[in-house]
């Protein structure tokens, strides 16, 4: 979350259109490491839901990535699962119990949220607006009004997303 007070511009939004079971999303761990790791909180980075139906555990993810960001673990728990893509192709859902297990989150409550199905509706909600944006694959990342497709290729796209940032936060400063 980001503070909104009057007195410190808000962060611009790095959105980041992703899918736990997605090879190219692993991939580019490395460039969102790096662009927190240069810009802190200068750059929110948000996780948007993207299941591709060619994985069918991640619907499932999306709604575990959720329950995690809720018990405060987003970031950790999807850079802990995308690490283990082939195991949640093998396992499916037990291994998401598993790693928020691991992480030393609520997991009966990861359960509970995937039998119950109680965050649905934030993942429909962002594949609805991926698609009308035209997100057609992941990673695809939005900054600035620019959508930039990682799903081909991951080259050049951290330098593009750092220059885009760059120009937003001098605007803020300005």
């Amino acid at each position: 979350m980001s503070d909104s007070s009057p007195d410190r511009p808000t962060a611009p939004v790095l959105d980041v259109w992703c899918e736990l079971q997605c090879p190219d999303c692993r991939s580019a761990l490395d460039d969102l490491r790096a662009l927190r790791a240069r810009y802190g909180d200068r750059l929110e980075l948000r996780l948007r839901h993207f299941p591709l139906e060619k994985h069918k555990h991640a619907f499932a993810a999306a709604q575990a990535a959720e329950e995690a960001l809720e018990q405060g673990q987003g970031w950790p728990y999807v850079e802990a699962v995308l690490g283990r893509v082939e195991e949640l192709d093998r396992k499916g859902e037990p291994l998401l119990v598993e790693v928020a297990r691991e992480l030393g989150l609520d997991a009966e409550e990861f359960d509970t949220a995937l039998i119950d199905g109680r965050h649905i509706l934030i993942v429909d909600a962002d594949q609805a607006e991926g698609k009308a944006i035209g997100v057609t694959g992941t990673p695809t990342y939005v900054i600035g009004g620019e959508r930039l497709d990682g799903g081909k290729s991951q080259e050049g796209l951290r330098e593009r997303i750092e220059e885009i940032a760059d120009r937003l936060l001098a605007e803020h400063s300005a």
